[in-house]
């Protein structure tokens, strides 16, 4: 019998359907007491740069101490068992120590400042302390500590664009704030953008003076590397999404819970949603960044600007490899 093209394709497309259907039914869930994280172990099957684990950095435990000692410093709570120094670690595997170790040290300050805004007593007031310059507030000490260090070898152009990423966030936990009190859920539409606010967009930012580089502001102000930072912020904040689930106790802003709540889904089927949404954010990563106009650059520039673009593809993989051994989400 022959089998043309068409039928061989409808055949191939009934097949995997049929095969995801089943799979997604064997999503594992977390064992009690377990980390819920483990359910993002089929993106190692399904994307590529998530296949392997990253290699660690030679230095991690020289990083691991730089952060304790600084967080102490800084009045801010250390706690090995989280781990931040073990992220950077690997997303700075390829860069010196001193770069990883200050990328960890605002992670530190980023998860703190997450934990303030959701269970603290000041909530979005520490905002405006951190803009004011206060010092107060152990939140506010270990900002100024690390912009302080971080902005000295930046431009203008740099600090006003944090500056935009830290009223941006500011703004976005305000809308989550509000949400809240008005019993309102954000539609799968509206919640990735919102999701790209609280999660930092400086984030990103900070992967250039940290590598003491600057990406040239017309790159930077490109479709190319714009959909490269937003894909990169949407696979980390989702993967964070499907890990911290059960942490948040059914808050409307996880994309797993608007899963199931508007698309009428169990746990396992919206989990298996999101996995899909990750995987074809991962695939926009790798042809965003196929796409930046390195031919343009003098070739200074075009290896920095390749710097940058490497740590962000090394992300997905460094955060789910932290997602899996943290304690945070256990």
């Amino acid at each position: 019998m022959t089998v043309n093209s068409t039928t061989s394709t409808t055949v191939f497309a009934t097949v995997r359907t049929a095969l995801r259907s089943a799979l997604t039914s064997m999503l594992p869930l977390p064992r009690r007491g377990g980390s819920a994280a483990v359910a993002l172990l089929p993106l190692t099957e399904r994307v590529p740069a998530m296949a392997a684990p990253c290699r660690m950095h030679p230095a991690v435990y020289a990083i691991e101490a730089a952060v304790l000692d600084w967080a102490r410093r800084t009045g801010l709570r250390a706690d090995p068992g989280v781990g931040f120094h073990r992220m950077a670690g690997r997303a700075f595997a390829e860069f010196d120590a001193a770069a990883a170790a200050l990328f960890a040290q605002w992670l530190t300050w980023l998860f703190h400042l997450d934990d303030e805004l959701d269970e603290g007593s000041c909530r979005l007031d520490i905002f405006d302390g951190m803009l004011r310059g206060a010092a107060g507030h152990p939140l506010e000490a270990a900002f100024a500590d690390l912009w302080r260090v971080t902005s000295a070898r930046m431009s203008d152009r740099w600090r006003s664009r944090f500056a935009v990423g830290l009223q941006r966030q500011h703004d976005a936990c305000r809308t989550e704030a509000d949400n809240r009190a008005a019993g309102r859920m954000p539609t799968l539409e509206e919640y990735p953008e919102l999701r790209r606010g609280t999660v930092g967009p400086y984030l990103y930012d900070l992967v250039e003076p940290c590598l003491r580089v600057e990406v040239p502001g017309w790159v930077h102000d490109g479709e190319p590397w714009r959909r490269l930072v937003d894909a990169c912020s949407d696979v980390t904040a989702w993967c964070n999404d499907v890990a911290s689930r059960p942490k948040e106790r059914g808050d409307v802003h996880n994309l797993v819970v608007l899963a199931m709540r508007q698309l009428g889904l169990g746990e396992r089927e919206a989990t298996a949603w999101v996995l899909d949404r990750i995987a074809d954010r991962c695939q926009d990563m790798q042809e965003a960044a196929r796409r930046l106009p390195l031919a343009d650059l003098a070739p200074k520039a075009a290896r920095d600007v390749s710097k940058v673009a490497c740590a962000y593809l090394a992300a997905p993989r460094a955060h789910l490899d932290w997602l899996l051994e943290s304690q945070r989400y256990a």
